[in-house]
């Protein structure tokens, strides 16, 4: 297993979260799904537990918890987004900000130290390469429905909708 791909990212996403998490927790008092929402509604402003979902792959439903949690904490707004009456926006309030800006520079050292092990030009080729790896996840998924649905005729048709087709390992 020590070379299956899947795994090994998995695997090294999961240690680097659990640790991320740790400190966050113990610093600001927050875990890694709300510093994902912070980074994405401080890139974007204001944005929807669904585009949340489809960027960062986590389940809406954990999302719009997490929106409710950082609600209370006085991180975000909710609000109706205008186009769409249904879709409620989080909109990242200064508190929120600061709360992002503290957490960054533990982030940002995170980084350093998982990628002091590399030279310039191998932190460019791994980012190229995992770059690559992210844009191929769509065909990851037909791939595994078209091997599912020659090899397991029953089990084909409810695949992604047991799945929810969000998870790519």
């Amino acid at each position: 297993m020590e070379h299956y791909v899947p795994a090994f990212l998995t695997w090294i996403a999961n240690k680097l979260s659990r640790g991320a998490s740790q400190h966050y927790l113990s610093v600001a008092d927050v875990g890694i799904e709300t510093w994902r929402c912070l980074v994405l509604l401080a890139i974007e402003g204001s944005i929807s537990a669904q585009q949340v979902s489809k960027v960062v792959g986590m389940d809406k439903a954990s999302v719009s918890r997490c929106f409710k949690s950082m609600q209370a904490k006085g991180l975000i707004t909710l609000g109706l987004d205008a186009a769409d009456g249904r879709v409620r926006i989080a909109t990242l309030t200064k508190q929120g900000r600061k709360l992002h800006d503290q957490i960054l520079g533990i982030a940002l050292e995170r980084e350093r130290a998982l990628l002091s092990v590399l030279n310039a030009e191998e932190r460019d080729t791994l980012i190229s390469l995992l770059s690559r790896l992210h844009e191929n996840l769509p065909e990851v998924d037909a791939a595994t429905e078209r091997y599912i649905a020659a090899r397991f005729p029953k089990a084909a048709s409810g695949s992604r909708a047991r799945s929810g087709g969000d998870d790519h390992e």
